[in-house]
């Protein structure tokens, strides 16, 4: 991996001129170039994203981020539901906290928001996901690190052990996330074990801690259950893509989406081992693992 640029501070252009404040986010190989006028909004950004910042990628799609004051952006639902609808060639997304617009064939969108990580993190997701979705590839609620040159995901609902495992992992495994997972499938010679790559993501969960960003051929998934002894099973294909299913980040509400979301859990599925991981929180666990 090369060196880490830091966001780009364009603040004075010709003639000493304010000019916008502008930094590419890479996620998941995918880069993203973010638009501010807002100095506070941008080391923000900085801050949240530092890892991964690369200002010598070509972004793919470009965002202007307009900061309003808390409470400006309103939304006549639940400030807790999210909106993700598409129509005459353009993605709305929102939620009580931000709206968001994205016209994929011009690669350009624009986001309104107050100036906190919250509202950018929920708007990347989305976005990526929709990136995702046509490529076969997917957001998933779990956690993930490499060990041994292959990444392992353990999947499960809120309170399954997706961060427990993250910290009982032994020091040479390497963090991706303790939350949410970034898998889509590549045909380059190093995922060419499954044909599919876990990324690391800036999104933490309770262990507050960004992943790295890496990544690396996906090995296993696990699919994650408390008890009093450390042990593996088997679990059919059904039992495998309900689940991994189910723990898919996805919003819109698109029918032709929808499938190929479908499509592609079962793919993986097909692919990649799913088993079920009875643990205790004990580090031996992951002698169990790979």
């Amino acid at each position: 991996m090369g060196a880490i640029a830091m966001p780009r501070d364009s603040r004075l252009g010709r003639a000493g001129m304010a000019c916008p404040l502008e930094t590419t986010i890479e996620i998941g190989g995918m880069p993203i170039l973010v638009r501010t006028e807002n100095p506070e909004f941008f080391e923000i950004l900085g801050r949240r994203y530092g890892g991964f910042v690369n200002a010598a990628a070509k972004a793919l799609f470009e965002f202007n981020v307009e900061i309003v004051p808390a409470g400006a952006v309103t939304r006549q639902s639940d400030a807790e539901e999210v909106g993700v609808n598409f129509s005459a060639g353009r993605w709305t997304l929102e939620r009580g906290d931000f709206h968001a617009e994205w016209e994929p064939a011009a690669r350009v969108g624009r986001i309104r928001q107050a100036a906190n990580p919250y509202a950018i993190d929920s708007a990347m997701r989305i976005l990526h996901s929709l990136l995702l979705a046509k490529q076969g590839g997917m957001l998933v609620h779990a956690s993930s690190a490499i060990r041994n040159g292959r990444a392992f995901l353990f999947a499960g609902v809120s309170g399954a052990g997706k961060t427990t495992m993250m910290r009982l992992a032994p020091p040479d495994a390497t963090l991706l996330t303790d939350e949410i997972s970034y898998v889509r499938p590549s045909e380059a010679a190093d995922a060419a074990e499954s044909g599919y790559l876990a990324y690391g993501t800036p999104f933490a969960g309770d262990l507050a801690e960004p992943g790295e960003n890496v990544s690396a051929p996906v090995g296993e998934i696990y699919l994650l259950a408390q008890g009093k002894e450390n042990k593996i099973e088997a679990v059919s294909e059904t039992t495998a893509v309900r689940a991994v299913m189910e723990g898919v980040l996805f919003f819109a509400k698109d029918p032709e989406l929808v499938g190929h979301v479908f499509e592609s859990v079962c793919e993986l599925v097909k692919r990649v081992p799913v088993r079920r991981l009875t643990f205790m929180p004990d580090a031996r666990v992951w002698e169990l693992i790979g």
